[in-house]
């Protein structure tokens, strides 16, 4: 993964553009261009999030498992929060 594939994730609001490894941060942006350790530590920090969402079942079958057995998916839901904790 490249660090401008890293910085859109992290940044999402982030307005550049990126050739290779340079990265052209736009004036537009509300704050100032983030360092390499910057971007990687936030990049790092929001893992867990990336995780948890292709873990999850798709909302229909949450919503459904909701209705018929609402300890079973706060079950599921849990252990997936404790296999991918916050850091």
């Amino acid at each position: 993964m490249t660090l401008a594939d890293k910085l859109f994730i992290a940044f999402p609001d982030a307005k550049f553009s990126s050739v290779g490894d340079e990265i052209e941060w736009d004036k537009e942006n509300s704050y100032s261009k983030p360092t390499e350790d910057e971007i990687n530590a936030k990049f790092q920090a929001s893992q867990y999030q990336r995780d948890r969402a292709v873990a999850y079942d798709p909302i229909p079958q949450q919503l459904d498992q909701i209705y018929h057995d609402i300890d079973g998916w706060k079950a599921k839901i849990k252990a997936v929060k404790d296999k991918f904790p916050k850091p």
